[in-house]
């Protein structure tokens, strides 16, 4: 009984007050709220016209692209738009230094010039339930983490089985607002993608890094590709013999344009905010964990940079790995500023003070509450240092790409001392290891990586809480008095993993007994010995802590709900459909200083340096700046580029619609303010805003600059 009156009263809560300017609704609970307000604000559409299970939508005409972006189907023939950054791998795995689609481009003249996109997946959303009741229908008041953890999976297995009972759907149950509620999500995902076009990088990712996160933006940050299904419309492996997808719905594109206070619609994937966090895991964040990972990442990308600018070969191979690791950087940068700036941990600890008085005003909320911000801080005081730990491991582990290639041989170790393992099984696996390592050290910059390898294990040595620090670095010090470039030389000289010659030579003369060689292996020794720390002594106390921490968000979420029953609590993203709304607008970051809620291509030519990478601007694109040839989608003799909003959004939006209030698409979102990239923890709409690259510019790049004509022909396109 007590379960099924805290669902009625955080559902209460998600209902009320439906103004507020950070939501992110799920898009089956629109059925529930009072739409009139919205559509007050300019909001066109009905609850079913957004989210419907009976009737195409436009939930029907959203994908998760990949496993963190988004796109949006927009022609009867199964083509998507999303982010040239969230097409970006995709782009450069089928580039060479021959056809360097990076730099110059693809457009697509037919289908049958459309390119392949291997292991990438778009997934539709069949439908959504709240089964919140069905899955803790066993907890009880008494049970402890672990029961309850127990019992939670049972019913949520059960659940899942049966929902895509005889159907090619696949199911998933996500808990909500830390355990309080679960949804079931039923999707269908396609496997057969295709690269249709994108503009060259120049375009969209002019500004580069500089430009990451921030605005003002003058990048056509767009792409399209193909979803491929068999002759029954359904998800197929890739074969010649599939068929553009056709959709149960597309999104008609606008190029009438925006202006200031527009309503706007946002439906995406965002991936994960942390809105509910305590002052103490703002701290933790703030303190530790954003520093660290800023100073690994800047480490990293100076490398990179470094090795990227010897060769189009190398710069081909490491520019989306690149992309990646600096879009962390920075945001984690711009994070850390907006939390010091706005005092979100002096906010936090106001409402803090307000929840403890509010718990120690009667006997049975005290009971439940009184303690728990305490406990809290204590498990915070265990956790932060573990934490620090896990991500010098998870950062520094990943980085160095050798790593990931000698702890492979564990396999082999394992093989090589179970005596029911024949020799005939022994020989077969080696045989797999040959390839294995031609294939990697075909692509393997050894230079780059043992710069990697010096510059980041001294790091790992000198970063971390000593109490955390991994015991095989201590041995380095003392061995090698600290001097990592010293030690450096000696693992890879010492190591015979780090060349294909001395690896193949060691395979084909391999039996149970060379087993030790690989065991004593400098490189593979300090490998294991890394990971056995972080698997045996982080990660185990990491897991219980975090555990704790989700137990204890889980009644203060219901806590804040019960303290405040008339504002909403929207649950936090977790890579689930949201659907956010906004408007149009410009925004004051600092004393004295105004930003336009909109870019021009008069802002590109102002940006254009040649000796700074990211700012060079195509010769065609100059000269259609220059006639001032814009077709139908200038303004004025202006070429509208970007524009922000006020929209919710956060990793994961990318390549989300940003749509007007009659649903058509104005624009793709593609970025966050920097002085706002801390909304994943506390959203502030003084200063929280999207970028968005605008319709307008993506219909002249493709009409004036690209002349895709087949791709104007299929979307459809109103100036309404």
């Amino acid at each position: 009984m007590k379960n099924i009156f805290f669902i009625f009263l955080i559902t209460i809560s998600f209902f009320k007050s439906v103004f507020a300017d950070d939501e992110m609704w799920l898009p089956v609970i629109l059925q529930q709220l009072n739409m009139s307000d919205y559509q007050s604000r300019g909001l066109k559409l009905t609850a079913e016209d957004i989210y419907s299970i009976n009737n195409s939508s436009l939930k029907d005409a959203i994908v998760l692209f990949g496993g963190g972006c988004t796109a949006a189907v927009v022609s009867e023939e199964g083509l998507i738009i999303t982010n040239h950054h969230c097409g970006y791998s995709q782009i450069q795995a089928n580039s060479t230094v021959e056809k360097n689609y990076l730099k110059d481009g693809f457009w697509a003249a037919n289908h049958n010039e459309e390119l392949q996109a291997k292991g990438l997946t778009v997934t539709f959303l069949i439908r959504i339930e709240n089964v919140t009741q069905q899955v803790l229908a066993g907890v009880t008041s008494d049970m402890n983490e672990t029961q309850r953890g127990k019992k939670v999976d049972e019913a949520i297995k059960k659940i899942e089985t049966e929902a895509i009972k005889n159907t090619h759907y696949i199911a998933k149950v996500k808990p909500f607002s830390y355990g309080n509620e679960y949804y079931l999500f039923v999707s269908e995902v396609f496997k057969d993608i295709r690269l249709v076009g994108a503009p060259p990088e120049s375009i969209g990712k002019f500004g580069g890094e500089d430009d990451n996160w921030v605005w003002p933006r003058h990048n056509g940050d767009f792409c399209f590709f193909r979803i491929y299904a068999n002759a029954e419309n359904k998800p197929a492996e890739y074969s010649a013999n599939n068929v553009p997808y056709k959709p149960k719905k597309s999104i008609t594109i606008s190029s009438k344009g925006i202006k200031k206070d527009d309503f706007t619609i946002v439906l995406g994937y965002p991936g994960r905010t942390s809105e509910y966090l305590t002052s103490y895991g703002i701290e933790m964040l703030s303190k530790y964990e954003d520093p660290s990972k800023t100073k690994i990442r800047e480490l990293r990308l100076s490398i990179m940079d470094e090795y990227m600018k010897t060769s189009e070969k190398v710069y081909l191979r490491y520019a989306s790995r690149y992309a990646g690791v600096a879009n962390g950087w920075k945001k984690w940068l711009g994070e850390n500023n907006g939390i010091k700036k706005y005092d979100v941990i002096g906010t936090k600890k106001q409402l803090e003070q307000r929840f403890i008085q509010w718990a120690n005003e009667n006997k049975n909320r005290k009971k439940t509450y009184g303690n728990l911000l305490n406990e809290f801080e204590t498990t915070y005081k265990k956790l932060t240092p573990l934490n620090q730990a896990y991500n010098y491991y998870s950062e520094i582990i990943t980085a160095i790409e050798i790593f990931k290639y000698v702890s492979g041989f564990s396999n082999l170790i394992t093989k090589s001392y179970d005596k029911s393992i024949s020799k005939e099984e022994i020989n077969k696996i080696t045989e797999q290891y040959k390839t294995d390592a031609k294939k990697f050290f075909a692509n393997y910059n050894k230079s780059y990586d043992k710069k990697m390898f010096e510059a980041l294990i001294k790091l790992y040595y000198e970063g971390p809480d000593k109490s955390v620090r991994p015991e095989v670095l201590e041995d380095i010090n003392i061995k090698f008095n600290c001097n990592f470039k010293t030690y450096t030389e000696y693992v890879f000289e010492n190591s015979f993993l780090t060349s294909e010659e001395k690896v193949l030579k060691f395979l084909n003369k391999y039996n149970h007994s060379k087993a030790s060689k690989v065991l004593n292996d400098p490189l593979f020794s300090l490998s294991a010995k890394l990971n056995d720390n972080y698997y045996e002594n982080i990660l185990p106390s990491l897991q219980e802590l975090n555990v704790k921490i989700d137990s204890l968000q889980r009644i203060y979420f219901r806590g804040l709900c019960e303290m405040q029953p008339e504002k909403k609590l929207y649950p936090d993203a977790n890579l689930t459909m949201r659907v956010n709304f906004g408007k149009v607008d410009d925004y004051y970051p600092y004393d004295a200083v105004h930003y336009l809620y909109f870019t021009t291509l008069d802002g590109v030519m102002e940006k254009e340096d040649t000796s700074k990478k990211g700012f060079s601007v195509p010769e065609k694109l100059k000269i259609l700046y220059k006639n001032k040839d814009y077709g139908k989608y200038g303004v004025n003799g202006i070429m509208p580029v970007c524009f922000i909003a006020s929209n919710h959004t956060a990793g994961g939006n990318s390549g989300s619609p940003v749509l007007n209030g009659e649903g058509r698409l104005i624009g793709l979102n593609f970025d966050r303010s920097w002085e706002g990239t801390m909304s994943d923890v506390m959203y502030d709409s003084r200063i929280c805003r999207n970028v968005v690259v605008d319709a307008r510019y993506i219909l002249f790049i493709i009409d004036k600059f690209a002349g895709a004509n087949n791709l104007l022909n299929e979307m459809k396109i109103t100036e309404n």
